[in-house]
Order: structure tokens, then sequence, then C-alpha cells
């Protein structure tokens, strides 16, 4: 593997390649480019020039970061690139949240990814997470 990490570079063509090869129907291009453009933080990680990871946060810079679409190429699991992609996350809050606070960092994350996670010290609550898609026009 040629692994390169890029942060801020993710392209909505990449998102949307990357989302399609792992989960399906994609969301349309003008929102993934409205999402890419007010995202905090975006990292991706390339095997060569082709995509095959990424991860974003959103949040406040302040009290809350919240941890949004952690995707890995199947034939890439298991090798170490989802751990690469939290710690980038994780090392972006650690250089811009404020010294001497501790901050509340979120995800949401299927049942059986929830092992993974775990392991970085995220753990779950009894809260419900409440969702809806909701029709825009």
């Amino acid at each position: 593997m040629n692994l390169s990490i890029k942060h801020n570079a993710l392209s909505a063509e990449e998102f949307i390649a990357l989302w399609e090869a792992v989960w399906g129907q994609g969301p349309s291009y003008e929102q993934t480019r409205l999402a890419m453009e007010h995202t905090l933080f975006r990292v991706s990680i390339f095997d060569g020039d082709k995509i095959i990871a990424m991860g974003r946060m959103i949040g406040d810079m302040g009290l809350d970061y919240y941890i949004k679409d952690v995707v890995v190429r199947p034939e890439y699991q298991g090798k170490g690139i989802g751990r690469m992609l939290i710690n980038e996350l994780l090392a972006f809050i650690r250089q811009n949240g404020v010294p001497g606070t501790s901050i509340f960092v979120e995800l949401c994350a299927m049942p059986d990814k929830m092992p993974f996670y775990e392991k970085f010290g995220f753990d779950a609550n009894e809260e419900q997470r409440l969702k809806m898609m909701y029709p825009v026009g």
C-alpha cells in the first residue's frame, strides 16, 4: 500500500464515490458540495490516487465536536486505516480545543462497529438518537 493522508481536501466527487462503494446510493452532488464546504475538518486517505477512506468532523470549536461519515473501503478494513482516521480527527480536536477543558465528542455507530470506537474511549449512553429525513422543496 502507498498510503497518504490529506486534510480538508476531500471533494464532493470523492466523498460520493467512497460513500457509494461502501453504503450504496449517495447523496446529491449539491448536498455533498455544501457539506464539504461547511465541514469543520475533513480527512481522507488514499492508496496511490485511489480514495480508500474518509472521515469528517462538524462542531462549534468550543463545546462539541461530532464525528461523521467514517468510511473505509471493505477491502481495506482490518488494516488500521480506521484507526488512522480516528487518530487524525482526535488530533484536530487536541490542536484546536480550548486548553485545560474537556470537550464533548460524539458519533453514531452501528452496533457491530461499537467495539472499534470503544477502543478510543467512546462509550454508549442510555439516550436514544432521534432522526428524520426532512424533505426540502
